[in-house]
């Protein structure tokens, strides 16, 4: 799975600290587009996406591994893909470790040779975001 393996490589880079390595996952224009699991709902351009990034790599916050729980599924066509799945992200904050499960799904486009993101996409559901339960019957 080439998608995986270069997704698997970015979040490598991500536990590593590694900024440059971090900003070459990402497409290089101010219209690459990064949907947030929080507390900010999106940024939109390599430079805020950076600035984002910088600012984690500095911070308490230290991403420790990754799991995915249900894919990944990947499927590319022509110079772009995308791939997504739900995976176990883990991060320890001042020593204290804590896992939160996402749905994370990355749009990338081939580019000098390698795969970048073009789009990201982090959630979590919310747990009755209507008001009325599971609609789904049994």
């Amino acid at each position: 799975m080439i998608l995986q393996k270069r997704i698997e490589a970015f979040w490598d880079s991500v536990i590593a600290k590694n900024i440059a390595d971090i900003k070459s996952a990402y497409m290089p224009t101010e219209e690459t587009y990064v949907i947030l699991e929080g507390p900010r709902y999106s940024t939109q351009g390599v430079t805020k996406i950076m600035k984002g990034w910088k600012d984690f790599c500095e911070s308490s916050i230290n991403m420790v591994g990754y799991r995915w729980v249900e894919g990944p599924q990947e499927e590319i066509i022509g110079s772009m893909g995308w791939i997504g799945g739900i995976t176990d992200l883990s991060i320890s904050i001042n020593g204290k470790e804590l896992t939160n499960r996402f749905r994370i799904t990355f749009v990338m486009l081939n580019y000098e040779a390698d795969w970048k993101i073009k789009h990201e996409h982090v959630s979590a559901p919310m747990q009755d975001p209507y008001g009325v339960g599971d609609w789904l019957k049994n």
